[in-house]
């Protein structure tokens, strides 16, 4: 499937993410949306090269898909506010130690365990 050219096109750069924002013709000229994301690697030599991820958006999906994006970045939001929070953003990042599903012999330190003696065994 042969691309045509972009009617109208917007760029978001965020790091070593590019998305691109384009709307395009079909055959018919009726409108759709591709949404392309462009990540950078750097090869080992220095050199570098281009992963792209696209998805088509079509128009009888723009109205549940607005609504549904809109409730995800919301719900994100809401959880966890809009301040960044990772290792790559904040360089004093501290995960966390979640408990929640750990049993408690992996909560037991070296210094927690027992010496035993083989000779007993």
């Amino acid at each position: 499937m042969m691309e045509k050219e972009e009617i109208f096109s917007k760029v978001l750069r965020a790091g070593r993410r590019t998305y691109f924002f384009d709307v395009r013709a079909t055959k018919a000229e009726d409108y759709y949306l591709t949404i392309t994301e462009s990540k950078k690697f750097t090869n080992d030599d220095g050199s570098f090269h281009y992963k792209k991820h696209k998805i088509y958006i079509y128009k009888e999906d723009f109205a549940e898909f607005k609504e549904i994006l809109s409730e995800m970045t919301d719900y994100i939001i809401s959880e966890k506010g809009d301040e960044v929070i990772s290792e790559r953003h904040q360089k004093d990042f501290k995960k966390e130690f979640d408990t929640t599903h750990v049993t408690e012999a992996e909560l037991k330190t070296p210094e927690s365990f027992t010496d035993v003696d083989f000779d007993d065994i």
